[in-house]
């Protein structure tokens, strides 16, 4: 598995705050820190169980999220989203994601397995992945979309900004992309020429409302602007002096999915030291691990 690229800390402008949280950064470069024996195996075991979970749904893609920072602060639990696809093959799955290359100081589209995805949590101790199955029209739209590389290179923005504004392309986000082949996928926007353009144009028409994140301060909002990766020179005014920035996150997908796709079921995991839950519904297990009546528990120490 990649590494990731630790937190750019705001420590030095006194504000404690990571440069990742405003929209979560994944980024494969140095870890923060090593994880532990035991750590390690309680996320392969959660990873174990997502991947039951893709198996048993019978389905061929299905949107996938992760809690991979502390988003708190900007109430957030969920901060990475991807497509994943199954192969007809053998039957393993891969996440389809947007990730930013340090090396090559740009954007790039990766694959990867469930477990790697698991493992890019920032707390290894805790986790939630969310899953998201499409009825069959529109899940085998997203699978074509997701699959056909040459789209879904025509939809990669050439910057990455960890909060871009989710309509504009001067920057992209991780989880902008996967907005835009939504958007592609469900809009027959086949055209790779402005596909960006495209796509967000659908979005906006479809009523896409993207965050709004809302920043807890202005001093913050400044502050942020000395950071790498963060931008905020694609969103409009009235929105920095408002503290509330439009930018793709992946419960702003999940809310589009569900008014545009009625038929679509959702699974949440998550896990901590104790315990995996496996919880089905729409209702947010939030960001505890503690499960809701009718939930399925599976004990660590089993």
């Amino acid at each position: 598995m990649l590494s990731r690229l630790a937190a750019i800390g705001l420590a030095a402008l006194s504000l404690g705050a990571s440069a990742s949280a405003w929209a979560g950064m994944p980024v494969f470069c140095e870890r923060g820190k090593e994880v532990g024996a035991a750590e390690q195996d309680r996320v392969l075991r959660f990873a174990g169980t997502v991947k039951r979970e893709l198996d048993h749904s019978g389905e061929g893609v299905a949107l996938i999220s992760r809690a991979g920072l502390d988003l708190s602060r900007f109430k957030l639990l969920y901060s990475h989203a991807g497509v994943a696809l199954k192969d007809d093959r053998d039957g393993t799955w891969t996440v389809r994601q947007l990730y930013y290359a340090c090396d090559e100081a740009r954007p790039r589209l990766f694959d990867q397995g469930v477990a790697g995805f698991a493992l890019g949590a920032d707390a290894p101790g805790q986790g939630h992945v969310s899953l998201v199955f499409l009825d069959d029209g529109n899940g085998a739209r997203l699978e074509q979309a997701a699959r056909d590389k040459p789209l879904a290179l025509a939809l990669l923005a050439g910057r990455y900004s960890a909060n871009a504004y989710a309509f504009g392309t001067r920057y992209q986000n991780c989880n902008q992309w996967v907005a835009e082949i939504l958007a592609s996928a469900w809009g027959g926007l086949h055209d790779r020429q402005a596909a960006r353009e495209r796509a967000q144009s659908w979005l906006r028409e479809q009523g896409y409302t993207a965050g709004p994140v809302k920043v807890p301060s202005h001093w913050l909002m400044f502050a942020g602007q000395f950071v790498p990766l963060l931008h905020v020179d694609d969103h409009p005014v009235d929105d920095i002096y408002a503290l509330a920035l439009h930018v793709s996150v992946p419960s702003s997908i999940e809310d589009f999915v569900r008014r545009r796709a009625p038929q679509a079921r959702r699974i949440e995991l998550c896990h901590d030291t104790r315990h995996i839950v496996v919880h089905r519904g729409w209702e947010a297990l939030g960001p505890g691990c503690t499960p809701m009546p009718d939930d399925e528990v599976i004990p660590f120490d089993s």
